[in-house]
């Protein structure tokens, strides 16, 4: 039988965290104000960071407490002409303890209809991978068993050539075949394709973010697929956020993922369905602690995913996870506290984590 967490439990996560917190407002009141400071000539470098501490208590186990260095990221981008341009950016992977190639693309921009990269990249996949835990607007990405189940190389990317545009700045397209060997172990070419309508403010570029903290009204519907020597990936997501006339701001974001033999969270079952469901509200209200300004922010999200056609009996997972952040400088500087909790119905155990992390990037 599964285990709840007792109160007098969180009260003592919340204790535990509680001096780390303002430790960590006090070291984001020097962080840089903006991204990529630097500027060398018509290169821009910039940096990223995410370090996290957070309990785990699993059902039948014991107790696990861990600082963790989640991400350290460079970006490096620049023009050679007013159409061509590089980016090249990487990511610490935590797991290997080594530092990876995240991006590294020759970028043909002729017109916001027609744009053709080449390199290692995001392919045309669901929203969630194409913000990143960056750009997320929860803590606990990627792990609910439905958000960017995509074949990778590393961190959501492929090597491969694909075309994208906006049309009328409200229609976004995008197109690609990718290398199969180093994503998926199988030989032959990825076909990717996503389509995606803003219908309210249009979002530019072609990487996306997961909210716009009211500095967009947005009301987004997309639709991307994979397809691999007969075998799918295929995702819905969608994205509402909304500024009210009190300065406040709430979101709703959601997703609807089918894991047909290609991609999917677990290696042991060839197929997985799943969605889940996000909102949020950020409070209008500026708080201030000492040199630090920002909005406090509550978010909720529910998940479940079914696992299916595997080595040992089929199961579900459950992911409910809520966060409590205070958001300094949007995506330059936040501070996010969590609580998810994760069961499943057999073959794995449940368990439950909070914590406290914090992102600076300049």
């Amino acid at each position: 039988m599964s285990r709840r967490c007792p109160y007098n439990q969180r009260a003592s996560i919340v204790r535990r965290c509680a001096p780390i917190f303002l430790l960590l407002l006090e070291l984001v009141a020097f962080a840089a104000p903006s991204r990529a400071q630097i500027n060398l000539g018509p290169v821009t470098v910039g940096a990223g960071l995410q370090t996290s501490y957070a309990n785990t208590d699993t059902t039948g186990g014991t107790d696990t407490n861990q600082f963790a260095l989640d991400h350290i990221r460079l970006y490096v981008n620049g023009p050679i002409t007013d159409t061509i341009k590089f980016m090249f950016n990487t990511d610490y992977d935590s797991v290997t303890n080594k530092i990876g190639v995240l991006d590294a693309v020759a970028q043909f921009e002729f017109s916001p209809e027609v744009n053709v990269w080449v390199g290692r990249f995001l392919p045309p996949s669901d929203r969630a991978n194409l913000y990143g835990p960056f750009y997320s607007h929860e803590w606990a990405v990627y792990t609910d068993g439905v958000q960017d189940g995509y074949p990778a190389v590393f961190q959501g990317r492929d090597n491969g050539v694909m075309y994208w545009g906006t049309f009328a700045k409200k229609v976004k397209v995008s197109a690609g075949v990718f290398d199969g060997g180093s994503a998926t172990g199988n030989s032959r070419i990825v076909g990717a394709a996503r389509v995606q309508i803003d219908f309210w403010d249009p979002e530019d570029g072609y990487y996306l973010n997961g909210t716009y903290y009211g500095d967009k009204n947005l009301l987004a519907i997309g639709g991307a697929t994979q397809v691999q020597n007969g075998r799918t990936a295929t995702t819905a997501d969608f994205l509402l956020e909304k500024k009210l006339p009190n300065a406040g701001v709430f979101s709703i974001e959601s997703e609807f993922s089918d894991y047909n033999g290609l991609g999917g969270y677990e290696a042991a079952y060839r197929d997985s369905q799943g969605a889940y469901g996000l909102g949020s509200y950020l409070f209008p209200k500026v708080v201030h602690m000492g040199k630090v300004n920002g909005k406090f922010e509550i978010l909720g999200k529910f998940a479940k995913a079914d696992f299916t056609r595997g080595t040992t009996p089929s199961f579900d997972q459950k992911t409910t996870e809520i966060n409590f952040n205070y958001v300094i400088k949007q995506f330059k500087a936040r501070v996010m506290t969590f609580y998810k909790d994760t069961r499943f119905n057999r073959v794995e155990p449940n368990f439950w984590q909070a914590g406290v992390g914090i992102q600076l990037q300049m």
